[in-house]
């Protein structure tokens, strides 16, 4: 498998270089050159096989062979031990719960992956990697304890200042080692631009090797394809198959369901949740992808007002705007909507839903009200302790704090201030 350049101005290459290099010298994504196709007899055997094994056999095409098979089933044995449950609240509408990992967020699936084939393709390298990436909450967190303490590889996660929650900075800042946090004076869009940037500049790559572990790069992005076919594993009406809520601010766990349905997983079709930070919802409205100035929510993973990803879901429908809008729709959802939803699951079903969770479970009701007969899953990405006073101001109920968070509130936070200016980052790279 070669991977290709979505500005087509790079030179293919395989997966290993993909994963190092994080972004193409274009500035564009690095995008397969072809999806591979599922047949439907494997998807029917599912029931008899592990998660590990249909996780690897959906991947390995992907890496080709850049990674030994032995290799690949160590690293995706250790991708996916932890549980993603399809939880049943009725009839139509079920959770997928992607936060049982150790971060507590759905981002440790593509953060374990990447960081496990990361150190494998350095394992005889001399100079050590960067890894740079910008996150708007949980990637910090997910890459921090993905990339902790792996051989060869230093990670500088920049993050917006005030934007995230206690726990997620505790999550990002409080590692050391081989782990900085800067802390950004802006937010999301401007520690990703500022990335981005970096990943541009002549000085800083003839004394770093940088490669990003946010869902740019295909090892983050392509193993969230594992999520949809563990949801179909557990699906129970295989003969209605579902239509899924994903909240979305980046766009890379959608693009990699989509990914997964283009490959023949049977999903009727695809709901971008977004806050009021919904560029995508404009698009399918207009045709026409403009960015939007961030407003701060209470689903902050979402706040992003340039959604990288959005061009490889363009690459998978070969920028057909027809068939695109037939098989995704978009809609977004207010702070105020947010909030009653989250009063509204917890009093018809005794459950609790973070904010993210609720906008998706709120865009699914309402698709599922105008559409007899379909029913759906939405992606809870984030457990509810990240989001304590929105979900306790919902439910009127404490969140429960998991021993796994407990032991790293009282630790120190260690972070280095930064305006949203590249050249206080550049200055930092080229002297750090």
């Amino acid at each position: 498998m070669k991977y290709y350049s979505t500005n087509q101005q790079s030179a293919l290459v395989s997966f290993r270089d993909a994963t190092i290099q994080g972004q193409a010298p274009d500035k564009g994504l690095y995008f397969p050159e072809t999806i591979p196709a599922w047949t439907p007899e494997w998807i029917s055997s599912w029931d008899k096989l592990s998660r590990e094994e249909i996780a690897f056999h959906v991947i390995k095409p992907y890496t080709g062979d850049t990674i030994p098979d032995d290799v690949l089933t160590r690293i995706v044995t250790e991708t996916v031990n932890f549980p993603q449950p399809l939880v049943k609240l009725d009839e139509n509408i079920f959770a997928l719960e992607l936060f049982h990992g150790p971060t507590l967020a759905f981002k440790d699936t593509g953060a374990r992956f990447m960081s496990r084939c990361l150190g494998y393709f350095l394992r005889h390298e001399n100079k050590k990697v960067t890894v740079l990436v910008a996150t708007s909450g949980d990637t910090g967190g997910a890459v921090a304890d993905g990339f902790f303490g792996v051989e060869g590889v230093e990670v500088v996660i920049l993050y917006p200042s005030g934007k995230v929650s206690p726990v997620q900075e505790q999550q990002l800042t409080t590692h050391g080692r081989n782990i900085q946090a800067l802390e950004v004076q802006g937010n999301f869009d401007d520690c990703q631009a500022m990335v981005k940037q970096a990943f541009q500049d002549e000085d800083i790559r003839a004394k770093r090797m940088l490669s990003s572990a946010n869902s740019i790069n295909v090892a983050r992005w392509l193993p969230q394809q594992f999520y949809y076919c563990f949801a179909w594993q557990q699906w129970p009406d295989k003969s209605n198959p579902p239509v899924v809520s994903v909240p979305s601010g980046n766009f890379g766990n959608i693009c990699a369901g989509m990914m997964a349905m283009q490959s023949g997983l049977p999903l009727k079709h695809f709901i971008a949740a977004c806050n009021v930070n919904a560029p995508v919802t404009e698009y399918l409205k207009t045709g026409t992808l403009e960015p939007v100035q961030v407003i701060p929510t209470l689903s902050n993973a979402m706040d992003v007002g340039i959604p990288s990803n959005f061009v490889r879901i363009l690459e998978i429908f070969n920028h057909e705007f027809p068939l695109l809008s037939s098989r995704l729709s978009s809609a977004s959802i207010s702070d105020a909507i947010t909030l009653q939803t989250i009063t509204d699951i917890y009093k018809r079903y005794q459950y609790t839903a973070d904010p993210h969770g609720a906008v998706g479970f709120r865009v699914l009701e309402d698709y599922l009200a105008a559409h007899a007969g379909d029913k759906g899953i939405f992606l809870e990405t984030a457990h509810p302790v990240k989001f304590p006073s929105a979900v306790e101001q919902g439910t009127g109920q404490t969140v429960p704090v998991p021993v796994s968070v407990q032991s790293i509130m009282n630790k120190k936070k260690s972070s280095i201030k930064m305006a949203p200016v590249y050249k206080d980052l550049k200055e930092y790279l080229l002297n750090y």
